[in-house]
């Protein structure tokens, strides 16, 4: 009996011994020894930033428009057939002026107290034929012949004046003839039509 006693204090002493072995929960100086693996962060790959210039699109250069009513006025040449005589002074017309630093006149006085003029507007932020199609001239309308290459046509007649309003692009070009009848006045604004619309249609 005393034998068996001895054999199982000695099992228990062994198994106490064996669980020493593992670290003492309560020993907080022995419990966390263990070293605890720890990866560094790994960086996100960095993201080059491309830069793409959007380029601006080329717009085409704009013509003075100063130089283009020039070249679309009538001159002493284009009219010599009428005989008429260069004379000073502003042409006036029915149309509301342009910008002031596009526009070109020119007047011209037969032998006898009829007038000749000739405008060129240029309306650079609307449309010339736009702004002939707005605008109403006294009178009654005239036909005169469709002139090729131009964008808008309009002609009238009052009392003993016709005026005729050609537009291409942003130019308008206007004739005013007063003369001694109506019926001379229209005439004269007829045979001078195909020079208008030549210089007109020329120009850009």
């Amino acid at each position: 009996m005393r034998h068996r006693q001895a054999i199982a204090v000695a099992a228990v002493a062994l198994v106490g011994l064996t669980g020493c072995d593992g670290p003492d929960p309560n020993n907080l100086e022995t419990y966390y020894d263990d070293p605890v693996t720890t990866s560094a962060p790994v960086p996100a790959p960095t993201q080059a930033r491309v830069s793409q210039a959007q380029a601006a699109p080329v717009k085409p250069p704009v013509p003075e428009l100063g130089p283009l009513a020039e070249r679309a006025l009538l001159t002493d040449a284009d009219v010599a057939e009428e005989g008429v005589e260069r004379v000073s002074g502003e042409a006036s017309g029915c149309l509301a002026d342009g910008p002031s630093a596009g526009s070109r006149t020119a007047t011209w006085r037969y032998p006898g107290a009829s007038l000749l003029s000739h405008r060129v507007l240029a309306f650079p932020d609307s449309s010339a034929a736009q702004a002939v199609a707005e605008n109403e001239c006294p009178g009654k309308t005239v036909s005169l012949p469709v002139q090729p290459g131009v964008e808008r046509q309009q002609a009238w007649r009052d009392g003993k004046t016709c005026t005729v309003l050609l537009a291409k692009g942003s130019l308008v070009s206007e004739l005013t003839v007063s003369a001694s009848t109506e019926a001379r006045a229209v005439e004269a604004a007829k045979r001078l039509l195909p020079a208008m619309t030549a210089k007109l249609t020329a120009q850009p």
